[in-house]
């Protein structure tokens, strides 16, 4: 009678267990396997094992009495324990235990606990910038992009009356609408969930990053263990992506911005699409007739949720950023190839691919639905998921059409290679408006040169390979061999869950060649092809199994039994298990750890940046200035921080990337003053912004305060409000300065000084002007004070230097 369900998983995870503690054993296990198919019972001496590894067999129930001899408790359960498939089990008994799509922990409650202490190493990793960006009552986001998306979540806030008030993303503004509309709407829509109002907002701009990665790590678990049906692979996959700079830099505490939704959509979609590819594949193993096969994978309970999630990740990620049509690139690239695949096997594409196809059609429909009915998106970018509809749906039919008449593949191809420039053609020709927008996206993506991410992964600058190492530590290269291992794969058997995983991986290692952006998606697929490295690597020092992918199988299935002794490093006991444990981490995830803080540091900003954005916030409240009279002109890299904690104004930098360059270069900074009209009310000057021009306002604004130099020497309408201690950070108010004047009997010049103290810096201020022929001088003055003019005194206000009063000195 076989064993009942509940039976076989018991039994299988006794041996996945007694495998772990005893990876050497394989072998060993296999040739016990392989006696039991040939007897009813048997004995000890018939199997090649010691009495202590058959001891262990015996207590775990892997083995057990049978009419005075012994037999396997479960057969099925042992052979697939080691060759790391689930066991076969009557689908209706069960909770989507054949296909590995449970959530239920109390299957591998080992698993569960490996996939959560990666999960609290993956929550340190994106919170190492904890200090620098939850300082006091503000959260100071890292980089500058984040508060352009906190800008649009406050006022889309500021709209709404709840998160059921819809009209207000039905209805938002075309700067957003047009851009990113799905990752702005969400950022809404959470915030409201969270009660709306400053605080929401903050919170949802500090945690959502970190809270996303982690849905991340749990969607890559899944979609590793999915794919390799091996745990230890999900667990060391995440731990990997811990250890990623270019992931955790887009998604570290307070790094609110569009990948936060790019990456998790981009997961679900991948996941949705490999659960489809895997399961029709494991539904065909055996001899299992390929329409039944087909039917049973129809059938699975949990189709739907495949469909439906493939669907939502198509569409929200059309919606959540400007690229989103690159994302679909690889998914059309990979139905192309999976068509033909379907075609080598005599499998009816269309029928194999049917749920795919009806996912992408909710995507496609969903990405219309929100542009018709909302505005959202650009045209091009909305229909692009039907695009890709319309052309599988093509290609899955041409597959069965050259299936029926046995044509060959390669000319498919070819055929499928001619329709897709013949479509792009007529595209080009039949939607004009469209390609105004497909050329912008395509410069930006080939000619875009502001920013680091800008450059190439394997920038010569890196020296090729140094690019990868300092983005994603050792992970690329351990991911390398398994990469080229699953492309060999897929080109030689019926693997469409591999095939899809080397399509994505080669796609976008080809993206990140060209901007080093991309590797924040790259990650994903590194981080699953490198944990099957990694497993690999510990199963070469004794310390586990190899993945379940790696292992020699024959055609039933079933791990096969090597006749050569397996060449091993020994490691004696617990201990040294630790040990080699402890340092095999190190080395692989040791870099990692030391570039994940380093990198993401990078985008954070210094204690003298919160303390000058803080000084300029306080100066501003005190006198009472309101936006324009308000506006931080600074690098742009820095522009949106100052002006969201000063006057909230945080939407774009366009303005400070075209003046604050010809501020710091001009040799007339009180000129500039004139010129900016009442848009700009104070200046950020910092040390790595030096134009090296002497004589320049950079020089004088910044240089002006080395030891020996007097500050602000001929500066009439900057008054200094904050500098830091090394004097490399200053901010300056622009004021319209009082103006001093009176009569004096002196020579044809004069020095007006004053005493100034600020951030603890105490320093003279002095002007020099002309007197005329009849004795008369007038000087404009930044600073309120006493003044020493000639021999006389005279006190100049705050209000006076607000106001531009004139002060007059008596006679």
């Amino acid at each position: 009678m076989p064993p009942e369900a509940g039976q076989s998983s018991t039994v299988r995870e006794a041996v996945r267990s007694f495998l772990d503690d005893r990876p050497n054993t394989e072998d060993t296990l296999e040739a016990v396997l392989e006696v039991d198919a040939d007897r009813e019972t048997w004995t000890f001496e018939d199997i090649p094992a010691d009495s202590g590894t058959f001891g262990e067999l015996v207590s775990r129930g892997v083995v057990e009495k049978a009419d005075g001899e012994y037999q396997l408790a479960d057969p099925d359960a042992v052979a697939a324990a080691i060759s790391g498939e689930s066991v076969g089990t009557d689908e209706e008994n069960s909770f989507g235990a054949d296909f590995d799509f449970d959530f239920d922990i109390s299957v591998d409650l080992r698993a569960m606990a490996g996939l959560a202490g990666a999960l609290a190493f993956l929550f340190v990793m994106r919170i190492t910038a904890y200090g620098s960006v939850m300082r006091e009552e503000h959260v100071i986001s890292p980089g500058n992009d984040p508060y352009y998306f906190r800008y649009w979540m406050e006022e889309l806030l500021a709209r709404s009356s709840g998160p059921t008030d819809w009209g207000v993303i039905a209805n938002m503004p075309e700067e957003i609408g047009h851009k990113r509309p799905f990752t702005h709407a969400s950022n809404w829509f959470i915030a409201e969930l969270l009660g709306g109002g400053q605080t929401a907002a903050t919170v949802v701009a500090a945690w959502l990053p970190v809270v996303a990665s982690l849905a991340v790590g749990i969607i890559l678990y899944k979609l590793a263990t999915v794919l390799t049906n091996d745990s230890r692979v999900g667990i060391a996959a995440v731990l990997i992506l811990a250890t990623t700079p270019a992931h955790a830099v887009y998604t570290s505490i307070g790094f609110i911005d569009h990948q936060t939704y790019q990456y998790f959509w981009l997961g679900v979609m991948v996941l949705a699409l490999t659960w489809l590819a895997v399961d029709l594949q494991r539904h065909r193993k055996g001899e299992m007739a390929d329409k039944i096969a087909l039917e049973k994978h129809l059938a699975n309970r949990w189709m739907p949720f495949a469909v439906v999630g493939l669907g939502l990740g198509v569409s929200f990620s059309t919606h959540s950023w400007g690229g989103s049509p690159l994302v679909l690139i690889p998914v059309a690239g990979y139905l192309g190839l999976r068509a033909a695949m379907d075609v080598r096997e005599n499998i009816s594409p269309i029928a194999a691919n049917l749920p795919v196809l009806v996912g992408l059609g909710i995507g496609a429909g969903l990405s219309y639905f929100f542009h018709a009915w909302w505005g959202w998106h650009e045209t091009f970018v909305a229909y692009t998921p039907g695009l890709v509809f319309g052309g599988c749906i093509a290609v899955m039919v041409l597959g069965d059409l050259w299936r029926r008449f046995e044509w060959p593949i390669s000319s498919m191809l070819g055929i499928e290679l001619i329709g897709t420039i013949c479509g792009l053609v007529l595209f080009l020709m039949l939607r004009p408006n469209e390609v105004i927008q497909l050329r912008g996206r395509v410069n930006d993506l080939f000619v875009r040169e502001a920013g680091t991410e800008a450059q190439s992964l394997f920038a010569a600058e890196y020296g090729f390979i140094f690019g990868p190492l300092t983005q994603t530590g050792l992970a690329f290269y351990l991911a390398l061999v398994p990469l080229g291992w699953a492309t060999l794969k897929a080109y030689r058997h019926y693997k469409p869950g591999w095939l899809l995983i080397t399509v994505f991986s080669w796609y976008f290692t080809v993206l990140a060649g060209i901007q080093m952006r991309f590797t924040g998606q790259l990650s994903l697929f590194v981080a699953i092809l490198g944990g099957i490295g990694l497993v690999y690597v510990l199963s070469a020092v004794d310390l586990a199994r190899k993945p379940g992918p790696l292992r020699t199988q024959n055609k039933d299935g079933i791990a096969a039994t090597s006749s050569r002794p397996t060449v091993s490093i020994a490691v004696p006991d617990e201990r040294g298990k630790i040990v080699y444990l402890s340092g095999l981490f190190v080395l692989f995830a040791g870099l990692g750890m030391l570039l994940v803080p380093s990198l993401v540091s990078q985008v954070t900003y210094s204690d003298s940046a919160y303390e000058t954005a803080v000084a300029i916030e306080e100066h501003s409240d005190d006198l009472g200035r309101e936006y324009p009279e308000n506006y931080v002109l600074s690098s742009w890299d820095d522009n949106r921080m100052y002006n969201y904690f000063v006057n909230g104004e945080s939407s774009w930098y366009g303005y400070a990337e075209d003046n604050y360059g010809s501020l710091i270069a001009s040799e007339d900074p009180d000129g500039q003053y004139r010129e900016f009209d009442g848009r700009v009310g104070y200046v950020v000057v910092t040390e790595n912004d030096d134009p090296a021009i002497s004589g320049s306002a950079y020089e004088r604004l910044l240089r002006g305060f080395e030891r020996g130099k007097d500050s602000g020497e001929d500066l009439s309408h900057f008054q200094l409000v904050s500098l830091d201690n090394d004097r490399s950070t200053a901010a300056y108010a622009l004021v319209q300065g009082a103006t001093i004047n009176g009569s004096v009997t002196t020579n044809e010049t004069m020095v007006v000084t004053t005493n100034v103290s600020v951030s603890g810096t105490s320093f003279t201020y002095d002007q020099e002007t002309e007197i005329d022929e009849n004795g008369q001088f007038e000087v404009v003055v930044p600073y309120p004070g006493d003044y020493t003019v000639a021999d006389q005194q005279v006190t100049v206000t705050a209000d006076d230097i607000e106001n531009g009063s004139v002060v007059r000195v008596k006679e």
